[in-house]
């Protein structure tokens, strides 16, 4: 009988044992967190559309490449240099068919100034020609009203006409003392350079 006790003694101890270890090893309950309320996002704008890629412009093709047209005609106010010398936009003008004094000859001033009181306030339009044999630009010259400025330089008897170059177009308009007024332009047109040579030599002996 005391080994039955002593043995049902032993058994309790064993299972009361294990039942013990059993609950200390329960892991912890879950704790559930309570789910955040989720706001709404607002819709996205539309993207705006990219704009396309710039075409780069195709090389310089050197094969097929052309000179850009000669200016051919200027427009604007005019700088007077002498009797048939303007200076448009940088460009030195010389008026077409004539032949006015130089500067320092007999009426070279007055010619000089009579177009410079022609050309004040307008804007000239020159409608270009050709280069000259001393590098300037000819070209035939017009007032804002249509006139030409070499027809209106011979009128006033400040030009005369330069057949080599007009073809005797503005001779008609010539008055009749035009000639005798400007011998020394008169003379350059005939070929006769020593009338020039005895005139500058005077001048240059004269005090």
């Amino acid at each position: 009988m005391d080994i039955f006790f002593y043995c049902l003694i032993v058994v309790g101890i064993f299972a009361f044992g294990k039942r013990g270890r059993r609950r200390r090893h329960r892991p912890p309950p879950r704790v559930t967190r309570p789910e955040r309320s989720r706001s709404p996002r607002p819709p996205r704008a539309p993207r705006a559309p990219r704009a396309p890629r710039p075409v780069e412009p195709p090389p310089f093709d050197t094969t097929t490449a052309a000179p850009a047209p000669q200016l051919t005609c200027l427009t604007g106010p005019a700088r007077i240099i002498d009797g048939d010398s303007i200076v448009i936009r940088k460009t030195q003008i010389r008026l077409f068919g004539i032949d006015a004094p130089e500067i320092n000859h007999p009426y070279g001033q007055k010619a000089k100034w009579a177009l410079v009181r022609l050309c004040k306030g307008q804007a000239i339009r020159a409608e270009i020609l050709e280069t000259d044999t001393h590098g300037r630009t000819v070209a035939k010259c017009y007032l804002e009203d249509g006139r030409d400025l070499s027809c209106e330089m011979v009128k006033l008897g400040l030009a005369i006409d330069w057949p080599k170059f007009s073809g005797g177009r503005y001779r008609h308009l010539e008055p009749p003392d035009a000639r005798k007024k400007m011998w020394l332009a008169d003379a350059r047109q005939k070929g006769h350079m020593h009338v020039w040579a005895k005139f500058e030599a005077r001048k240059d002996q004269s005090p």
